[in-house]
């Protein structure tokens, strides 16, 4: 197993588990995945842009905001944990492994697919240059791309990727175990249909009845692209009574998003039988710590 000169390794070098060893007879699975976008840095601060090419650490509130999600998710047991190899999100994922009950945490992969959107020349520059320029080529912000950045639809494509190998990693190192899950684990009660209940703050929303969980540490334009292919395109079941422009907002520094994946193992490789979003954009543990944008 090849590692980058931190000891992490990443996601496309891992070797696969072999498909006769680690296959079961289960016809469905379920796992949560939750997202969180990194702690605060100067750039943040500043609002400047980071993109990829300025690789930033996080700042002092950013380290405050890491260690509150931290303790927010320490009860959660992560079987797997992937992050950017982004610093300020290596470094936001390392400490929320450090704050959590169970010593013997899951090996972080670093992943390149989970970096923030590329902007280019504009990279390091204010956001309010983006704007301009945007403008300037009648565009909205959101949707421009300034020269040598990533289009919406490039970053998306990265997302696709992600979940591709993700899927199939779930089923091929977790589907045996999960076969000694409690009956129906692969459809918690009340969620296998229409909206799901309003969350109650706590940081298992939509867990109890799922057998296997996934933690992605990443960016805040990256995570809304994800969330809007997950609610769009996958069709995902949504909160009962959510806004979309709720569910679409930037994601605070550190702010949670969860939803939860049903798969079945089809001949092409596993495929995608339900999603459902439990809550996004959630900072109930920032307190009274800034959740700058």
């Amino acid at each position: 197993m090849r590692c980058d000169a931190r000891g992490y390794v990443t996601l496309s070098r891992l070797k696969q588990p072999g498909s006769t060893q680690h296959r079961s007879s289960l016809t469905m699975f379920t796992f949560s995945l939750t997202l969180v976008r990194h702690g605060e840095t100067q750039y943040n601060r500043d609002k400047l842009l980071q993109g990829q090419g300025v690789d930033t650490p996080l700042s002092e509130t950013g380290l405050q905001q890491a260690d509150a999600v931290g303790r927010y998710l320490r009860g959660i047991t992560f079987n797997d944990v992937f992050a950017s190899d982004l610093q300020r999100a290596v470094r936001t994922a390392e400490i929320i492994l450090k704050n959590s009950t169970h010593s013997s945490g899951p090996e972080m992969v670093l992943e390149p697919l989970l970096r923030e959107r590329g902007f280019g020349v504009a990279e390091g520059r204010p956001k309010d240059d983006l704007k301009n320029m945007a403008n300037a080529a009648g565009q909205s912000c959101r949707d421009y791309t300034p020269p040598g950045g990533e289009t919406l639809d490039q970053v998306k494509l990265r997302f696709k990727k992600f979940l591709k190998v993700l899927f199939k990693r779930m089923l091929d190192e977790h589907c045996l175990s999960a076969a000694d899950a409690p009956a129906r684990a692969s459809e918690p009660e009340g969620a296998a249909n229409g909206a799901e209940a309003p969350g109650s703050g706590a940081a298992d929303d939509g867990l109890p009845g799922v057998p296997v969980h996934a933690l992605v540490v990443s960016h805040g334009a990256y995570i809304r692209v994800a969330v809007k292919h997950l609610v769009e395109d996958l069709k995902s079941s949504l909160p009962a009574g959510v806004k979309m422009s709720q569910l679409f907002s930037p994601s605070p520094n550190t702010g949670v998003s969860r939803f939860v994946f049903t798969l079945s193992r089809g001949e092409g490789g596993p495929v995608l039988a339900a999603c459902r979003c439990v809550f996004t954009n959630r900072k109930d543990h920032l307190g009274k710590l800034p959740a700058a944008e």
